[in-house]
């Protein structure tokens, strides 16, 4: 793959919460169209530096690396999927990186997340919705529907489609779960999704047996049987490592 093959599978993950307003700049259109276009340029690259949650872990995973562009698409697969260069990312590194940029908005949580970091966490986008964000800390308080809510939707998923219907699919997932305290993975249910917005698509049409990735309910990309393994290991090790305790 090439350098703009990262930059057009960043855009695939990135637009479902651009789309929402939650990350980046305004651009949600840009973002689908480029996508659907599977064309980039310079100025995807640029958006791209907008998302401040996703690109500075982009930058600590390339670096770790060896690698330079942050968009390589290996570096790209690692944060959104997973892939073999997480675990070339020092935890060190990984709770200095987490601390510098997080220290005046943790608050309390930042022996939390310091604590998934002790315990095996790895700079994945679940690491970051699971133990950086403070969804679960409110969970943990007494406040679960809506931040469980969130969780599942913001964290990637590995899905299989069960049918397609229009812009929609209905495919198979492993719901995020909270109980004792703890977050874990259900068994698989039926969870639906879109795979289109205004004829615009980021991947070709889905079919029947396809295993995909869901980010806000929206099929980012088709994956293969390794990759989405892969996205299923990275999930429950994110989850591991947020609800033991650390070594000490």
């Amino acid at each position: 793959m090439t350098a703009t093959a990262g930059s057009l599978l960043f855009a695939r993950y990135a637009y479902p919460p651009n789309s929402l307003g939650f990350c980046g700049a305004d651009v949600r259109q840009t973002l689908l169209q480029y996508g659907a276009a599977r064309e980039s340029d310079g100025g995807l690259a640029e958006l791209a530096r907008t998302f401040e949650g996703a690109w500075p872990y982009l930058e600590l995973i390339a670096g770790a690396n060896r690698i330079d562009d942050p968009l390589d698409p290996r570096v790209v697969e690692a944060y959104w999927v997973g892939n073999d260069l997480l675990v070339r990312v020092r935890p060190a590194d990984l709770a200095r990186h987490v601390d510098d940029r997080f220290r005046g908005r943790l608050g309390r949580a930042r022996e939390r997340v310091v604590d998934a970091v002790r315990a095996g966490a790895v700079p994945h986008h679940c690491f970051h919705v699971f133990a950086v964000y403070p969804w679960l800390g409110l969970m943990r308080g007494g406040i679960v529907d809506e931040p469980l809510r969130v969780l599942d939707r913001c964290r990637t998923t590995p899905a299989r489609v069960l049918a397609v219907e229009g812009e929609n699919v209905t495919t198979l997932a492993c719901p995020l779960l909270f109980e004792d305290g703890k977050l874990r993975l259900g068994e698989p249910a039926p969870r639906r999704a879109r795979w289109q917005e205004g004829g615009l698509a980021l991947v070709r049409a889905p079919a029947p047996g396809d295993d995909v990735s869901l980010h806000w309910d929206f099929v980012c990309d088709l994956l293969t049987p390794a990759a989405a393994r892969a996205l299923d290991r990275a999930t429950r090790r994110a989850i591991r490592a947020v609800n033991r305790p650390a070594p000490r």
